[in-house]
């Protein structure tokens, strides 16, 4: 019996619906805030120079960065960029993010976030696969930019006239960075007295192209709308507690990241927040920057609780300005979260320690437990948000009952529009009847909270990053000595993680000794992918690759055995 045979089981959201507006998401973060927050009040603060924008500068840079990108560039020797063309942004966190986030977007075009740790290698399929005009890049990663242009046959003049530096009020204009267009060139030269007009049908369009493995294989670029982002900013309100001017949010989780992108620049904006930037995460400055900014909100991922659990500098700092702590990205052990509380209750400080869950394809959020919850749902990732549906579906496609573990299916506003140039994965991901296959193995409450036991997925989240094992495959496959290859995420305890883990099968010809080329092999790979990809959880060999008679791989057997096999050297820090 098929799926759509079986009587449908419908779990609508507890909390009542949000107005969904059909605007640019510019235009709704801009009149919705500035209705409620003074124009002269702190949007983003740099941590590392305390520099700050306005919410009222950051709409003026941003008028003038659409009116710089696409009228004047093109008059310097840049590219011409019209209404929806896509441009990447390659950098760490920095005080250029939100002038070229809301930028883009008030400038029409699509901006495609790059993980600022990624190799030419990796950029290259980005650049290509989202049909990328240009690009803005910080300073430090410009060698990567040329690298990926080398690579792609582009030449120098050519990616001369892509390319854009990114790097607000710190010009240096010495040595290679002479010969391009930088950020602060593109500022103050003009301005548009209004943004892109997206309402109506034109909400429908993409506003943003973040980059996901979805449920299996390589990186896909997910299509989100500018109705999915306006949608998602009230959905959030309902559950958050509140915020305004007064509060400060330690933008830390990677911009370039949808959790950072939308949770943070857009959704903390949204709430009247200061957003503090910070491009990396460093236990000590953590705890530093959260008691000299008074820091009030945390959007942070299982790793960062760790810290909070056992580093033993945050004693020495004050930790009573927080009252909000959510986790999301990954999954919070319940025991985590417990440590997490009695440590810093010791400390005197007593937030709302809450966490959430959701995934690129739905703008991110689904579920989050809302902050009068916390502590009687523990282990929960909260109820449905507003305006959405769920279902719980059993492998045979019969509906699970309520405590019975099931898949979990999403349906409403926040849900992509598909992948780009993808309808094949699109069609494997969403229904005709618009249902968000999630991967997940949950469970629900007579509450209505849910439970997130396991996953389908063959995802793997490294401190909140998303880790392919498709792609590690494919390129350990390229290895001379490689006949095969699987790879699966194993737990970390001491890091409170998954790390990749990766099962080979020697070729005959092969004359390396297998200890040998365990090694090699870790090493090999982690010269040609980001860090968060790196082969953390060890390179195994073995006779040959579980898989079923169709040639299918039985990725759960490799995972079996790795439970069973020696500790894994979890020591690499975030």
């Amino acid at each position: 019996m098929g799926i759509s045979a079986w009587p449908m089981k419908v779990y609508p959201s507890p909390y009542p619906p949000v107005e969904v507006t059909q605007e640019s998401i510019f235009t709704y973060l801009f009149q919705t805030t500035f209705d409620k927050y003074p124009a002269d009040a702190r949007a983003f603060v740099e941590a590392s120079t305390g520099q700050a924008i306005s919410r009222g500068q950051l709409k003026q840079l941003s008028l003038s960065f659409a009116y710089g990108i696409r009228d004047y560039f093109p008059k310097v020797g840049g590219i011409s960029l019209k209404r929806g063309d896509v441009v990447m942004l390659f950098s760490p966190n920095s005080l250029s993010w939100p002038i070229m986030m809301f930028g883009s977007i008030a400038a029409g075009l699509v901006p495609t976030l790059a993980n600022s740790a990624y190799t030419a290698r990796e950029l290259a399929f980005q650049w290509n696969d989202s049909d990328a005009k240009a690009v803005l890049v910080h300073p430090a990663l410009l060698p990567v930019i040329l690298e990926m242009f080398k690579s792609l046959d582009v030449s120098a003049s050519d990616a001369r006239r892509r390319i854009i530096i990114a790097d607000y009020d710190q010009v240096n204009r010495e040595g290679a960075l002479g010969q391009f267009l930088h950020l602060e060139d593109l500022l103050g030269v003009g301005s548009w007295k209004e943004e892109e007009e997206a309402s109506g049908e034109k909400a429908d369009e993409t506003a943003l192209l973040c980059y996901s493995s979805g449920t299996t294989g390589k990186p896909k670029g997910v299509q989100t709308m500018h109705r999915n982002m306006t949608a998602m900013m009230p959905m959030l309100e309902a559950i958050l507690p509140p915020t305004d001017t007064n509060d400060m949010c330690l933008g830390v989780l990677p911009f370039y990241h949808v959790y950072g992108a939308v949770n943070i620049l857009m959704n903390m904006f949204f709430g009247g927040a200061a957003i503090l930037i910070v491009p990396k995460f460093d236990p000590i400055e953590f705890f530093q920057l959260i008691e000299q900014y008074k820091v009030t909100l945390l959007l942070i991922v299982p790793p960062m609780h760790l810290a909070f659990a056992r580093h033993p500098a945050v004693a020495k700092f004050n930790m009573k300005s927080l009252r909000w702590v959510t986790c999301s990205a990954a999954p919070l052990p319940v025991s985590l979260l417990h440590e997490v509380r009695k440590r810093l209750a010791s400390l005197g400080s007593t937030p709302y320690l809450t966490q959430g869950y959701g995934c690129t394809e739905t703008s991110p959020a689904t579920h989050v437990v809302h902050y009068e919850d916390w502590f009687h749902k523990a282990g929960s990732i909260g109820r449905l948000l507003p305006n959405l549906e769920a279902r719980i579906v059993l492998e045979n496609g019969e509906e699970a009952p309520i405590g019975t573990p099931g898949e979990l299916w999403v349906r409403g506003p926040s849900v992509m529009k598909g992948y780009l140039n993808n309808p094949e994965a699109t069609a494997g991901s969403i229904t005709e009847d618009g249902w968000l296959r999630m991967g997940d193995i949950v469970t629900m409450d007579e509450d209505g909270f849910y439970y997130v036991l396991d996953r389908l997925k063959e995802l793997i989240k490294y401190k909140g990053f998303q880790v392919a094992p498709a792609e590690l495959e494919d390129l350990l496959i390229q290895h001379p000595d490689i006949a095969d290859a699987g790879v699966v995420g194993v737990y970390s305890e001491d890091q409170a993680t998954e790390l990749p883990r990766a099962y080979i099968v020697r070729k005959p010809t092969s004359q390396t000794d297998p200890a040998a080329l365990s090694k090699e092999v870790q090493s090999w790979v982690e010269g040609r992918v980001a860090r968060h990809k790196y082969l953390r959880g060890g390179v195994v060999v073995i006779d040959a690759i579980p898989r079923s008679a169709a040639g299918k791989m039985l990725r759960r057997e490799l995972r079996d055995r790795a439970k069973t096999e020696v500790n894994i050297d979890a020591r690499a820090k975030l």
